[in-house]
């Protein structure tokens, strides 16, 4: 389009028309506005004839001022729709949690199958006080109420002692409660806020440490150099390598783990692949020897082994791959659990750090995400695990050589685990257990934050709940275990208190414990209790401080500040439940469920591998061509079988637990408006709301 000439485009007689007129394009919701020139035949955006020949248009106030009406009138079109949107999503989160009630499945009807040993005496212990403190709650914020709008004098009721009636017994009520209740209040208020900032001192000098590491660049050297030429296996250090997959019903995601592995960049004579499948269905055994078998037929050196008798999880089975007879013949292995993805140059990155440093046992890997964008839950999950990576583990492993083994994407010096004891069954955390022991013979740790492995994060409250029981719970199994081996071993006295004060009890006992008492408990009674104070600065000020903390190694993530220190702690529920269950031995500490898997990180992979002819693919080293009819005909959670049976349907579900806490918060926000309102009001309301929300399971993957 030729550019405009008249008034509007340019000088006219000399002078130039002020102003910039606009085109309003209504593009519901959003809207734009592009700076052009009209027509001079379009009178609309001017007001008044201008003198003809070279004056000056009149109006140029009034056409600015139309403008303006234009803008602001789009700017309420579009918090219309702002709040459309919002009502939109309140109708639909209505909706879902009449589906759940309507529903009726609980979380109790979830672990029904796996808790059936478990006393049901022991199921309900923990939660018994949970919902007398709710009844008692309930009964308080009445009187309250009734004490509020009946005007009584609080001061004179107290003393009021000859008056018989309600009133004198709200006064017995206000005596009983200072003189008993609020010191013993105030007692546990106070040694949880001492716990706190213990806790919190210790996240800030790791915050501290992190950012000296990366002020200074200190990462891990090599000791000496070595030749990444894969060509020539003579010319580099390329030790003997013996890469493991354990697996167990992972008939989303072992086609992706297989396909990585198998495509590492070291000699092949130097490497062997042992897919460990715990997996007690036919039919995903049957996919994955398929998958082996095409793999070997493509020249990789790989095996496939199922136990028979699947004792240990986990740790049984990497115990038993490695009483193989073959395995004398490497010095290394390298573990990645099935929805992890090395990157080829994986060993050429990492095993290096062994030559010369005859000290070193372990090399560990971060992990990256596939999913991490996919919902609020796996946004939320990321930013606690790259604190994880970032900050705890970089820092443990650069001055301390020593940090909590991740289980997965990390290569061991094969005598580091046998000097140590090798994999051992006792609890559900095998890799902080070997970890541990391996850190009391003398072996150091090296955390590589460069190096990444891709896998994937829970998508569902449901298989994050039980991820995050496990992770909590085996920590203490693991502390009563190894507390005496700790004392007697040899290490320094530092390193001894490290593990001890700063590994176990502050990282694993005391952050779930004062998390829940703290904010679950001691807060809300606060409410009922004035007499007992808890300042400002503990429930807002230190949290926020310690969430913007958090989100440092994660900046993206920063819009989701608030969100993440409410999930955290709600998540203080289920890792407090945990850790009880692991320090007193109950039923559920040796739970273990296999945390469910998408295969989201896959579905791109098939695709692209589907369309591919069996000849070209035998030249390809990206992957293996599943016969994606089989799979779709075998695989049981398919939606429907070779049998014609449908599969079982996935189900959001009710979490009792959380919603009597959520309860207990919301009646607590509305007695703190009766005293103190401000900052205690907000966070117990938004508080019960997270908790609320987390109850109905309308965080994470939600099922129709």
């Amino acid at each position: 389009m030729a550019p405009w000439s008249g008034l509007w485009g340019g000088r006219a007689g000399g002078d130039a028309y002020r102003g910039t007129p606009v085109v309003v394009k209504m593009e519901n919701p959003n809207w734009s506005i592009s700076e052009i020139s009209p027509d001079d035949d379009d009178e609309d955006f001017l007001v008044g004839a201008g003198a003809t020949g070279g004056g000056r248009r009149k109006g140029g106030r009034g056409k600015n001022a139309k403008q303006i009406t234009w803008v602001l009138l789009l700017k309420a079109h579009r918090a219309a729709g702002c709040l459309a949107s919002l009502a939109s999503t309140a109708v639909a989160l209505g909706a879902a949690a009449r589906r759940r009630v309507a529903d009726g499945r609980t979380d109790a009807d979830a672990g029904a199958a796996g808790a059936a040993g478990e006393s049901p005496v022991l199921r309900s212990r923990f939660y018994a006080f949970i919902r007398a403190f709710l009844v008692l709650s309930m009964l308080l914020l009445a009187v309250e109420l009734a004490a509020h709008f009946n005007g009584w004098n609080l001061a004179a009721s107290a003393l009021a002692l000859p008056i018989i009636g309600v009133e004198s017994l709200y006064g017995s009520w206000l005596r009983l409660r200072a003189a008993y209740l609020a010191p013993l209040l105030q007692f546990l208020t106070d040694a949880c806020v001492v716990l706190f900032l213990i806790q919190s001192a210790d996240r800030l000098i790791q915050c501290l440490g992190c950012f000296y590491i990366n002020l200074k660049r200190i990462k891990p050297k090599l000791k000496s150099a070595a030749l990444p030429d894969a060509e020539d296996p003579d010319a580099g250090y390329y030790p003997m390598v013996l890469v493991q997959i354990p697996m167990c019903n992972e008939k989303e995601v072992y086609q992706q783990s297989i396909a990585a592995v198998c495509n590492l960049d070291w000699p092949r004579s130097n490497l062997l692949v042992q897919v460990l499948d715990d997996s007690d269905d036919p039919t995903t055994q049957s996919l994955i020897k398929e998958e082996v078998a095409k793999w070997q037929q493509n020249g990789a050196r790989i095996l496939y082994r199922h136990r028979v008798l699947r004792d240990g999880y986990k740790a049984g089975n990497l115990k038993s791959a490695m009483s193989c007879s073959y395995v004398k013949d490497y010095e290394f292995v390298a573990i990645f659990d099935a929805d992890f993805q090395p990157n080829p140059d994986f060993l050429k990155r990492s095993v290096p750090h062994f030559k010369h440093n005859d000290e070193l046992g372990l090399v560990q890997a971060r992990w990256s995400f596939v999913n991490k964008d996919e919902n609020l839950l796996t946004r939320l999950q990321n930013i606690n695990l790259c604190f994880h990576f970032e900050v705890e583990q970089q820092v443990n492993g650069v001055f301390l050589n020593f940090f909590g083994f991740n289980g997965t994407a990390g290569v061991w010096r094969i005598k580091a685990l046998e000097d140590s004891g090798g994999w051992m069954e006792r609890t559900t955390v095998e890799d902080m257990d070997i970890a541990v022991r391996a850190h009391l013979h003398g072996w150091k740790f090296i955390f590589l934050n460069d190096v990444e492995c891709q896998c994937e994060l829970p998508e569902s409250y449901e298989a994050y709940r039980k991820q995050q029981h496990r992770w909590h719970s085996g920590p203490m199994q693991l502390f009563r275990l190894c507390l005496p081996d700790i004392i007697k071993s040899k290490i320094s006295v530092w390193k001894k208190a490290n593990l001890i004060f700063l590994f176990f009890l502050l990282r694993k006992l005391i952050l779930p414990f004062y998390s829940f008492t703290l904010f679950c408990i001691i807060l809300p009674m606060t409410m009922f209790v004035p007499e007992a104070e808890l300042p400002d600065w503990v429930v807002c000020y230190i949290p926020a401080l310690m969430s913007l903390l958090n989100i440092l190694p994660s900046p993206k993530s920063f819009p989701f500040i608030i969100p993440y220190l409410l999930f955290e702690n709600t998540m203080s529920v289920t890792k407090f439940n945990a850790m009880i269950s692991g320090l007193f031995q109950l039923g559920s500490a040796y739970e273990w469920v296999v945390t469910k898997k998408s295969g989201r990180s896959s579905e791109g992979d098939l695709i692209a591998l589907a369309v591919v002819p069996p000849k070209e693919l035998r030249h390809q080293k990206t992957g293996s061509a599943p016969n994606l009819d089989l799979v779709i005909m075998k695989d049981p959670s398919s939606p429907a079988t070779k049998d014609g049976k449908t599969k079982k349907k996935k189900h959001n579900r009710i979490y009792k637990k959380e919603l009597v806490l959520s309860l207990l918060l919301l009646t607590a926000a509305a007695r703190s408006l009766l005293t103190k309102q401000g900052i205690h009001f907000y966070f117990l309301l938004f508080q019960g709301i997270s908790f609320l929300l987390v109850g109905l399971d309308l965080i994470g993957e939600q099922v129709e």
